[in-house]
């Protein structure tokens, strides 16, 4: 039986992982807890850094490479990990401990490879964040790592992306790239492999990610603290102008108290929010507040101290079950036992969400001398604060969100009753005050965090690298390398060198806007119009267009769509580059013709070749451009959301709409812009959606056609467990939301700002049973 590897099969346009000989079969077993320590050779990693006339950033750090061998046996290996340039190497031994040790994997990263958060899982009694490598091209080339922290999962990801982007950037200066590239070997990690020759790699920066054996179960490693790898993470609102309308109603212990002013009116619940600064990363924090361990909690958390996991749905989503003694409230009441479920995700900005939910489970019943209560539904988000690079302390805002009844809450912000100070919805709120304080009182969690980043004196010669120091600032992008399966035999090997261009001050996270800067670099000013303004424009009849879902008649029509103008978005302008700015959008540029919405068995692409589609109708055939997105939707059965936006005139191709258009799916991956937003629903679903834009062809699997006057964007939403979790969140309140999504062609170079939005739709309470079934 194949077993799954770090680089299973790591193969993309002649991107490949080449692996050496073979060892015998064993499992390393993790210590009993996620506190506990793992007792190896080792011990902490320093830091070192090497240089020569060439340089190259390194990541490296101890990880679990997670599997089954060829008998069908789990193993979980402790290996050290490094990435070189565009080369991933898996040692046995840390190799800066022990100069003469050989890899006993190597591969070369591809552009069409992927890593995916696949959330915490519990492997021989300790719970591990796993990591999810796959070609999209080919997902049966798939394997794991797993890490100690949220944290590190984190940090890895980015430095594969960074390793992926240095890749995109090389194949985008030509075909002598590629077929150098595709020279490499292929990795087979089933079998035995043969030895090759020994890299020698320059290294611009050093990273250690991990703080080795003895540690990795209790330390989160930190790229975050001095690295420019979070400088780019802000606290912004999001890009979609918010609804609600949030008042301080008070401030305690530091920690301010908010009430929705908007829900208040409604007369039946109130949003409240409890906001805090908390001097240690998002990271950092989200362990602390996911962590159910009884005696920490006991240090912050008056309420639900008391944890015990019940049930473990994926590694996203568990369910907890909970004691509390309401004499810590008010005297008269009995005991009382609560469950609830928490979902969990990180956006691409960094953010975490965390979403609690009241709940039955079967193997929970009320205990005996105990009352079941239902604690309030509530969301936890964490976010790193910017900061100047010169501060060496991270700081994030957490914010806790729940929904209480109006009874008691108006006069305790009026200060004409104290009561609401002994109930739950009270002690929730307090949650981010004795966070904030046990933090501070404990500088052990974030001291642990810390990680040097080292920077040689490289002398030089100027190289195309040289072109990414201008690169803008301040995004993040989730997609990376991948792999295959393997049998769990792992032996040691050699490598061999390369030399990659220039010293000069990087921007981490930005290669890929440099990339796309490169590949669109203009030599005269732009035409400033995306569509021909030579040509008359014709006339665009909607009732010649008919999809499977009814256009809107009025605001309060259900199960139907509309196109809403731009104005309730947020999207980059002018000066964005300089000081950041974003403006309220303006009317599409596309206009928004039919919407399908199809019941299929398994997921379809392609629907633009149907011969009943409207692409291919002779009224379709007439337009100059059409833009059809297909959101594929996981459910039982499988959905699909097709979106048709046509241009009344041809697109101007040197304007960034014509080069997405007619660009490279890298490119396009890179450019690909949705922003959402709950108009109506409910609050919770709200929250998991969140309003930050998004680089689909970062989060997602996405696949471009592109023929005749159409272009096709497919989006396999279920190519992402985190998208799977938030999709089927919305599932269940669908006929209660109006959802609105803008799409975007992200500017990234002055020439192209300020943004336009492309086209936006509206679903209006989508009843699901509506769905048509696609003729196949």
């Amino acid at each position: 039986m194949a077993s799954a590897s770090i680089l299973n099969k790591v193969v993309s346009d002649g991107a490949s992982v080449e692996s050496v000989s073979s060892e015998t079969v064993s499992v390393e077993r993790l210590p009993p807890s996620g506190n506990s320590t793992i007792k190896e050779n080792g011990g902490d990693t320093s830091i070192r850094s090497t240089s020569s006339h060439r340089e190259r950033l390194e990541f490296s750090g101890w990880v679990y490479h997670l599997g089954v061998n060829s008998i069908g046996h789990d193993y979980c290996h402790f290996r050290f990990l490094c990435i070189r340039g565009k080369h991933v190497e898996m040692y046995k031994r840390d190799p800066h401990e022990n100069p003469g040790i050989k890899p006993i994997r190597r591969g070369a990263i591809g552009h069409t490879l992927m890593v995916e958060e696949l959330g915490r899982r519990k492997v021989n009694h300790g719970d591990l964040y796993v990591l999810r490598f796959y070609n999209r091209l080919d997902e049966t080339k798939k394997g794991e790592i797993a890490c100690a922290t949220a944290g590190d999962a984190r940090k890895w990801m980015e430095a594969f992306d960074h390793a992926r982007q240095q890749v995109e950037y090389e194949l985008s200066r030509g075909a002598s790239v590629r077929n150098k590239l595709s020279m490499e070997d292929e990795i087979d990690l089933e079998g035995h492999r043969p030895r090759v020759r020994r890299y020698a790699h320059g290294l611009k920066k050093l990273i250690k990610i991990g703080q080795g054996p003895e540690t990795l179960l209790r330390k989160a490693s930190g790229i975050g603290a001095n690295s420019r790898l979070n400088e780019y993470l802000d606290a912004d609102s999001g890009d979609v102008v918010e609804a609600h309308e949030w008042r301080c109603v008070r401030t305690v212990n530091g920690v301010r108290i908010f009430e929705d002013v908007a829900s208040s009116k409604n007369g039946k619940g109130i949003l409240v929010k409890a906001v805090g600064v908390v001097e240690a990363s998002a990271d950092t924090v989200f362990e602390v507040v996911l962590n159910p361990e009884r005696h920490s909690r006991y240090e912050w958390d008056t309420l639900t101290s008391n944890l015990e996991l019940i049930d473990s749905i994926n590694g996203h989503y568990d369910v907890v079950y909970g004691t509390f003694d309401p004499r810590y409230l008010t005297w008269w009441h009995s005991k009382r036992d609560f469950v609830f479920s928490r979902q969990w995700f990180r956006g691409q900005d960094g953010t975490y969400t965390i979403l609690q939910f009241p709940c039955v489970h079967k193997t929970r019943l009320p205990k005996s001398g105990y009352k079941r209560t239902k604690i309030n539904p509530s969301t936890w988000e964490i976010s790193n604060l910017s900061k100047p690079f010169s501060l060496s302390s991270p700081k994030c805002l957490v914010t806790q969100t729940l929904e209480i009844n109006l009874k008691g809450w108006f006069n305790w912000r009026n200060k004409h009753c104290q009561k609401f100070e002994n109930t739950v919805p009270y002690a929730l709120l307090s949650q981010v005050s004795g966070l904030k304080e046990y933090v501070a009182a404990n500088p052990a969690i974030t001291s642990e965090s810390s990680t040097t980043i080292v920077q040689s004196n490289v002398s030089d010669h100027s190289g195309p690298i040289s072109e990414f120091e201008d690169a803008e600032p301040a995004e993040e992008f989730y997609d990376a390398i991948a792999d295959d399966s393997s049998s769990s035999s792992e032996d040691e090997d050699s490598d061999n060198g390369k030399e990659v261009p220039k010293e000069k001050k990087m921007k981490l996270k930005n290669i890929s806007w440099a990339i796309a800067s490169l590949t669109l670099k203009r030599t005269s000013a732009p035409d400033s119009d995306e569509l021909d303004t030579n040509i008359p424009p014709i006339n665009l009849d909607l009732s010649q267009f008919n999809g499977s879902m009814r256009r809107a008649k009025d605001e309060a029509d259900k199960n139907c769509w509309s196109s809403p103008d731009g104005s309730g978005f947020m999207i980059r302008g002018k000066t964005y580059l300089k000081d950041s700015m974003k403006v309220k959008g303006g009317e599409p540029l596309l206009k928004l013709i039919a919407v399908d919405w199809f019941k299929v068995e398994e997921c379809v692409s392609k629907v633009a070749l149907h011969p009943k589609n409207l692409v291919q109708s002779a009224a379709g055939k007439k337009l100059p451009f059409i833009l059809v997105i297909n959101l594929e939707v996981p459910a039982r059965p499988n959905y699909s959301l097709v979106l048709y936006y046509a241009s009344d005139r041809p697109v101007n191709k040197n304007s960034l709409l014509g080069k997405f258009i007619d660009g490279t799916d890298m490119f396009r991956d890179s450019r690909f812009k949705l922003i959402p937003s709950i108009v109506e629903g409910y609050w919770m679903v709200k929250r998991a959606v969140g309003t930050k834009a998004c680089l689909l062809g970062k989060a997602v699997t996405c696949k471009y056609l592109r023929q005749d006057n159409f272009l096709e964007i497919d989006v396999d939403i279920g190519s992402s467990s985190v998208a799977r979790g938030v999709i089927g969140l919305v599932l269940g309140y669908v006929t209660s939301l109006v959802v609105d999504l803008s799409i975007v062609i992200e500017g990234r170079e002055e020439a192209e700002l300020p943004e336009y939005i492309l086209g936006t739709v509206r679903l209006s309470r989508v009843q699901l049973d509506s769905a048509v079934a696609l003729e196949v």
